[in-house]
């Protein structure tokens, strides 16, 4: 244990996630037909006493009086307060109980509903500096004991130096009359928590800020329920990702930087040092060079189905994990894919354009159901297969080529080259991924081989079509009608002019790359991934990423799990356990996985090992990352 080391905690707003007064009111004014406004005022009064802007002993003399509260809503606030403790603080209860003897909580609030919380944590009664109340005969709270220096402005500071204590101080508050501690030399270091409140007051004047508990303890080298601060891990999200996925990633507590464009190589490569967890949609370019400037990655995520804009291998050999969300805007995809084939079947966009020029064209040419008309969907994956089930209850006749074996849903039919199809074919629709080598992958010789008069659609990438050729074709009446999503050069943002060949011709619907924007396939995709990136980083599990190999792990209990990877070479695993073995580790659980790049071991250990172990892991050859979990 460390010794002559002492840590003042205060207990509003650091040890609880509230203020108790402010509670106290919601219990105690429940019936009262002013109950907003007078909690308004109450936490005016507490605001303006813990930034230091008035007299702390005459606001607490006036929120007693605002309260009308009694002893018989005592029972109900402490119910209240233990479901509110701060959560860096509840996680870190083996602490308390370590250091019982060095904590004092040294609060302005009151004994009554402060020790039955704090003493569950292992902190003991005589190290609680609080107020007390005072009662009427009817158990109404009337005030407070006037000789407690802790109910007087700069309460605390006469308070500590009462105490006198011999040895190091450190201070953990939200408040000003925390931080008066330090300013009057009674402490080494004021730490301002902000896990629950933001002082502007308190942090301009504080030397050290500490986010969370563990943030604290980290910064002071003491034990902790987790291997590192989560307040120290920074995400940084482009092209307007959905607020749940930044509402997600702040409630694990993580530092979150939100931007709505894209980022080019150059501008990517300063942004990216320092982050933890990048986040983009499709026109972010992680390449070679973007991954050598990121010093801190560890994941990235892709908040789309594609990932061909993220150099997957120089990720992998970095060792940051990279995932995406392959089935969250499926739907999405598919509603819009058959919307534009009836529009397009029907000649909606041409006779759309010229009733806003005022010309009345009724005419049944070129206007054809979609009812009996063969469908050829290229690429029968995620998409393309749900788009076979819902054009086939349309009545269409469904056509699929795939270059892997998929089984057929419903009467789909599956034709054995891309040619057949492109011969059957009255409406032709890509949706195959964007592998560099899929560029050009419908040029000349596929339209070539079409039949006069289809329907073509690209909802897929935009390099995947030859655009002159596609051009050419439908200037020549070979393709009657088309929908293109996808463009080889899309702007970087909604400023920039979009340019293509395909602008202003008949019967052509252009849309920016909206094919999963859709407010549920957003709300999906800012679900999906941060939990699938989060699950990595808190347990090492690796389940769906798209670059590391997929592991799935049990929960991690009573024991520490150290996670290697390392380039896939032969004898890694034996180095690790040689060297497990000469520190004399028991090893509870180890799962190994390869792909072509890399190998993934976890292996989880009992917690008590000489720390030595850990350096001499990452010391192992072909090393690429090494962390320590728990």
């Amino acid at each position: 244990m460390i010794k002559d080391k002492f840590f003042i905690i205060d207990f509003d707003s650091t040890f609880t996630q509230v203020e108790a007064l402010d509670e106290l009111g919601e219990i105690s004014l429940k019936d009262d037909e002013n109950k907003e406004q007078i909690l308004a005022e109450i936490k005016n009064l507490t605001n303006s006493a813990m930034d230091g802007r008035s007299s702390f002993t005459e606001g607490l003399t006036q929120r007693l009086i605002l309260l009308k509260a009694n002893k018989k809503h005592l029972n109900p606030l402490i119910a209240t307060l233990k479901t509110k403790v701060s959560d860096s603080i509840r996680r870190n209860k083996d602490f308390f109980t370590a250091f019982a003897d060095q904590i004092l909580i040294v609060s302005s609030g009151f004994k009554e509903f402060i020790t039955p919380i704090v003493t569950e944590y292992g902190i003991k009664e005589e190290n609680i500096y609080a107020n007390t109340f005072r009662y009427d005969e009817n158990g109404n709270i009337i005030g407070f004991d006037q000789e407690n220096v802790l109910c007087h402005d700069k309460g605390k500071i006469k308070l500590l130096e009462n105490l006198a204590l011999q040895g190091d101080v450190y201070v953990l508050g939200d408040g000003y009359t925390d931080y008066e501690i330090k300013e009057a030399g009674l402490a080494n270091k004021f730490y301002a928590f902000t896990e629950n409140v933001v002082r502007d007051a308190v942090v301009a004047k504080a030397e050290h800020i500490a986010p969370s508990f563990d943030e604290f303890l980290y910064q002071n080298k003491l034990p902790m329920a987790i291997s590192y601060p989560k307040n120290r891990i920074s995400v940084l999200l482009l092209e307007n990702i959905h607020p749940e996925a930044v509402r997600l990633f702040k409630q694990e507590g993580y530092q979150v930087e939100i931007m709505n464009t894209a980022l080019n190589e150059e501008q990517l490569c300063e942004k990216v040092k320092n982050v933890s967890i990048l986040g983009i949609r499709s026109k972010t370019h992680v390449t070679q060079k973007v991954i050598e400037s990121a010093n801190k990655l560890m994941a990235v995520g892709a908040f789309c189905i594609g990932t061909n804009q993220i150099d997957l291998k120089a990720c992998a050999k970095a060792g940051i994990a990279a995932f995406n969300a392959p089935y969250s805007n499926t739907r999405s995809v598919v509603e819009l894919a058959i919307g534009e084939i009836i529009m397009l079947s029907r000649n909606i966009p041409t006779k759309s354009e010229k009733m806003h020029q005022g010309k009345w064209d009724k005419s049944a040419h070129n206007s054809f159901e979609v009812r009996g008309k063969k469908l050829g969907i290229v690429g029968y994956g995620n998409i393309g297969s749900q788009l076979s089930v819902l054009a086939e209850a349309m009545g269409m006749e469904v056509y699929y080529y795939d270059i892997v074996e998929k089984l057929q849903l419903g009467n789909a039919k599956k034709c054995t080259s891309l040619k057949q199809l492109l011969s059957i074919a009255d409406i032709i629709t890509l949706h195959v991924d964007g592998r560099a080598s899929n560029k050009d992958f419908f040029g000349p010789a596929e339209f070539e081989a079409m039949k006069d008069g289809v329907i073509f659609l690209n909802l897929s990438r935009g390099h995947l079509v030859d655009i002159a050729s596609l051009v050419k074709n439908i200037k020549s009446g070979k393709i009657i009608g088309a929908a293109v999503d996808v463009f080889p050069h899309e702007p970087a943002n909604n400023a920039e002019e979009f340019v293509s060949e395909l602008r202003g011709l008949a019967n052509v619907i252009l849309t920016p790359h909206i094919g999963g924007s859709t407010s549920e396939a957003q709300a999906n995709i800012a679900n999906f991934v941060p939990n699938r990136i989060m699950e990595y980083i808190n347990t090492g599990n690796t389940y769906q990423s798209v670059n590391f190999p997929n592991i799935q792990l049990p929960e991690l209990k009573n024991a520490h799990r150290l996670i290697h990877v390392h380039d896939n070479v032969p004898g890694v695993l034996a180095n690790i356990n040689n060297v497990l073995a000469n520190h004399h580790v028991n090893i509870l659980g180890q799962y190994l996985k390869t792909n072509e790049n890399i190998g993934y071991v976890i292996t989880d250990i009992d917690k008590a090992y000489d720390k030595n172990l850990i350096g001499d892991l990452r010391n192992i050859q072909n090393t690429i990352k090494f962390r320590v979990l728990y």
